[in-house]
């Protein structure tokens, strides 16, 4: 299986690095050099282009800005991969080119593939491409939640698929109990609400107004307001047009345009052009008689009734009312009425709602307490494997007599939901406590790792959580910073020959002080500072030969030309190649 490797990264002021390139090994690599010479920025580099959070303090003094630039050669059709071409990287030849930038200021920007990218995009490749530990990463371990974590990863789907079943059914739990608490608790607030609906529908209900009424309302109070100046008006018009039956002597515009119709229609055969004149005359007497005779009409239909116009107007103040309260005019109301029977519909369904809503959580919380219970099960099966393949692991790790267990409880809770014939306290993740218990030799009790485990064991606990993974659920680099700490003599053989048994199936980057460690490595780097106390390009260099039995006898005995300390750096040499 082709796996994704970190080849190379370089580290530009970077704490006490001016300018270096880290050279890393396929298999074991180890980071080695005196306290203080920069051997932890390798971490922290790696740490940044993955992610991390960035530290202006990192910054090297008088620089503007720290880079830490990165290789890894990805397989194709990984889902880093995918995710990398998804943010509009390119891969070069194979490789994904990273890049990372801190400024003094402490903005950071981040490269991927030549495209820039959020810094979230590198914590989420980190997840597929690298795991890092270092001491932190140990404290972390002792958290409840990561040990429960560690073993839902080992049992993969035997936990993975329940969980998710249950994680699904815990979230619609929690959104039924958000609308129940908003039902129960905002229950005056509808009533009022639902109130003030009602009053506001009776309200206009009685009045029961028409679309458009309003306009046509106003039309009439203004007609009627002004009845008798219209029908005066009218009256004068239609003489004018007519004629006045009670002056027959007078002229009106009916009789002269007859008058003149009459004169040119006595000559129009005479002139084709003066004839479509008469013709158009001809045209307005007969439009003038329509528009007498509508004169007279109207002056005989106007209604001056006094009680009309009482009536139009009450009936105008009633809507003015409603206008008043609930629109802008008569449409606006009735559009507020729809609504309102709809809202108020609504409302009066809360009760029926809230029975509903309460069926269904209680089936919810029994259907959860099932899934919770299958999910203990899962999990208490894998626990066992899981402890007996950590127990195995440490009896390699000079820790014979070790034996790992965990313990996974529940906490009862009458709020709860019921598992095992009990109520007990639940979360996103199911209903159990899990916690890692040692007992580093016979006839001690287990305890949890916070309480039973030296800073030493517990490095090696880790270690051997890490090389359980690597048979199940492999990550291609791992990275340990000082995961020896607190181990000296036969237990450090024993890391080193665990680190290189876990770098035959994924990359392994281990910054160490340890000679025993170092030995197993394919490939060892010295960090070491420059006079001016600075990490050069120079300063990170593979130790080959001479160079590397130099080294490890610096670490065995702190003198480089000792030579028992550098017979004793070839004896390890030569035990790491025999294992390899």
């Amino acid at each position: 299986m082709v796996m994704s490797v970190l080849e190379e990264m370089r580290i530009r002021s970077l704490g006490v690095i001016d300018d270096a390139v880290v050279e890393l090994s396929p298999g074991f690599t180890a980071v080695t050099g005196e306290t203080g010479a920069g051997k932890t920025m390798v971490v922290t580099s790696l740490g940044l282009l993955l992610g991390g959070r960035a530290d202006p303090a990192l910054v090297r003094i008088g620089a503007k800005n720290a880079v830490v630039e990165g290789r890894i050669s990805v397989p194709d059709g990984a889902s880093a991969v995918l995710r990398a071409e998804e943010a509009g990287a390119e891969l070069d030849d194979g490789v994904l080119l990273i890049s990372r930038t801190v400024s003094a200021e402490g903005r950071s920007r981040a490269h991927l593939g030549g495209r820039s990218v959020p810094v979230g995009l590198l914590a989420e490749l980190a997840d597929d491409l690298v795991a890092v530990h270092g001491q932190t990463d140990q404290q972390g371990l002792l958290k409840l939640s990561r040990q429960r974590q560690a073993l839902d990863r080992y049992a993969g789907d035997a936990v993975a698929v329940p969980l998710a079943k249950y994680a699904g059914a815990y979230r619609r739990l929690r959104a039924i109990s958000t609308e129940l608490d908003e039902i129960t608790t905002r229950a005056r607030e509808r009533a009022q609400e639902a109130d003030m609906l009602r009053f506001g529908l009776d309200e206009i209900a009685a009045v029961e107004p028409r679309a458009g009424e309003d306009v046509e309302l106003a039309a009439e109070a203004e007609r009627l307001g002004h009845a008798e100046a219209l029908a005066s008006a009218a009256t004068a018009a239609h003489a004018a047009l007519a004629g006045n039956p009670e002056d027959p002597e007078g002229i009106d515009a009916t009789t002269l345009v007859a008058g003149a119709h009459r004169a040119l229609e006595a000559v129009r055969s005479h002139d084709a052009a003066l004839g479509a004149l008469a013709g158009r005359i001809g045209e307005i007497g007969i439009l003038l008689g329509d528009v007498a005779g509508e004169l007279a009409g109207y002056a005989d239909d106007l209604d001056a009734d006094p009680l009309r116009l009482a009536a139009v107007e009450e009936r105008r103040a009633a809507l003015t009312a409603l206008t008043r309260k609930y629109g802008e005019d008569v449409g606006a109301v009735l559009t507020w009425a729809e609504q309102g029977v709809a809202r108020l519909l609504e409302l009066d369904g809360d009760d029926d709602r809230l029975g509903e809503l309460t069926a269904e959580r209680d089936a919810l919380r029994a259907e959860l307490g099932g899934l919770a219970q299958a999910l203990t099960d899962a999990r208490t099966e894998a626990a066992e494997r899981f402890a007996a393949a950590v127990t195995a692991e440490l009896a390699s790790l000079a820790m014979p007599h070790a034996r790992v267990s965990f313990e996974i409880r529940q906490t009862e809770d009458p709020e709860g939901v019921e598992v095992g014939g009990r109520p007990v306290s639940y979360g996103p993740a199911g209903v159990d406590e899990v916690e890692l218990l040692l007992a580093p030799h016979p006839g001690a009790p287990p305890r949890p790792i916070a309480k039973g485990a030296s800073g030493g064991e517990l490095s090696r606990v880790m270690l051997a959580v890490e090389v359980v993974f690597a048979g199940t659920d492999p990550v291609p680099t791992y990275l340990f910073d000082e995961v020896d700490a607190g181990v000296g003599g036969k237990a450090a053989v024993e890391i080193g020959r665990r680190l290189a048994k876990l770098a035959k199936s994924a990359q392994v980057v281990v910054v160490t002080h340890l000679p025993q460690v170092a030995a197993f490595a394919d490939r060892q780097l010295l960090v070491e500072k420059t006079n001016d106390g600075s990490v050069t390009r120079s300063g990170v260099k593979v130790l080959e030969g001479e160079e590397r039995v130099r080294e490890l006898s610096r670490m065995l005995a702190g003198q480089e030309d000792s030579e028992t300390a550098r017979a004793h750096a070839e004896e390890l040499l030569a035990t790491a190649r025999a294992d390899r």
